[in-house]
């Protein structure tokens, strides 16, 4: 048990590499801020603006969690939603890649691909 309890914190692959990438986009951007380098700025915000891109195009490829809590199989992060081809319902991301994928989200079942190297996904 960790010291948040026994719940879903929603750790993915999506949101892990758009943490990241945004955290160096805000630190460089900080840092610029500090030498004075208006370009440095820029492409400080720049990257945080690809990080929320790259996030996205993750959770549409299945690297991300659909709205709310999964069921506690699917917790590890190395586990891909194949559901993500369709959509999720009540998901702005996939609404926002377009109607056909919001709507079929509504329709179907989620099953689950562990990633994991034989060992049931711990």
């Amino acid at each position: 048990m960790s010291a948040h309890g026994h719940v879903d914190m929603g750790h993915t692959v999506a949101g892990w590499t758009g943490t990241t990438l945004a955290l160096l986009g805000t630190t460089g951007a900080g840092a610029a801020l500090c030498a004075a380098w208006a370009p440095g700025i820029w492409l400080g915000l720049a990257l945080v603006a690809v990080a929320g891109l790259v996030t996205w195009l993750l959770h549409l490829a299945g690297w991300g969690k659909p709205s709310g809590p999964r069921p506690e199989s699917e917790w590890d992060w190395r586990v891909r939603d194949t559901t993500a081809r369709t959509g999720h319902a009540n998901c702005l991301g996939c609404r926002a890649a377009g109607p056909r994928r919001a709507a079929a989200g509504a329709l179907g079942a989620r099953p689950v691909v562990s990633l994991s190297a034989g060992d049931g996904g711990s």
